[in-house]
C-alpha cells in the first residue's frame, strides 16, 4: 500500500465500498470527492494498475463494461493501511 499513490488508495477505498463497481461508476464517486472532472486517461491505467498489483480484480460485464473487485490481498492491505491511520486518529482524539 504505501508505493500506491493517494489516487490509487482512493480508487481502492472506493471499489471496497461497492458491489462490483464499473469504470464509470468509480468515476462518478471519484469526481464527487475531488469536486473535479477525473478523465479516463487518469482512470483507467490506475485502474490498471490496482490489477497488476493484485489488489483488485476486473470482471467483465459485456463487451464494454467492465466491473471491479478488491482481491483477498488488497482487504488485508486496506485493513492494514486502516490500523496504521488509527493509531494517529485515537492519539489526535485523546488530545482533544
Amino acid at each position: 500500500m504505501y508505493d500506491l499513490t493517494g489516487f490509487q488508495r482512493d480508487l481502492l477505498y472506493v471499489i471496497e465500498g461497492e458491489d462490483e463497481p464499473h469504470g464509470l461508476a468509480i468515476q462518478e464517486e471519484l469526481e464527487e470527492y475531488y469536486e473535479k472532472d477525473i478523465h479516463h486517461g487518469r482512470l483507467y491505467p490506475n485502474l490498471d494498475t490496482l490489477v497488476d498489483k493484485g489488489l483488485v480484480e476486473k470482471g467483465q460485464v459485456d463487451r464494454r463494461t467492465n466491473f471491479y473487485t478488491v482481491t483477498r490481498r488488497g482487504k488485508r492491505e486496506l485493513e492494514a493501511r486502516r490500523e496504521w491511520e488509527q493509531q494517529y486518529v485515537e492519539e489526535l482524539l485523546s488530545e482533544s
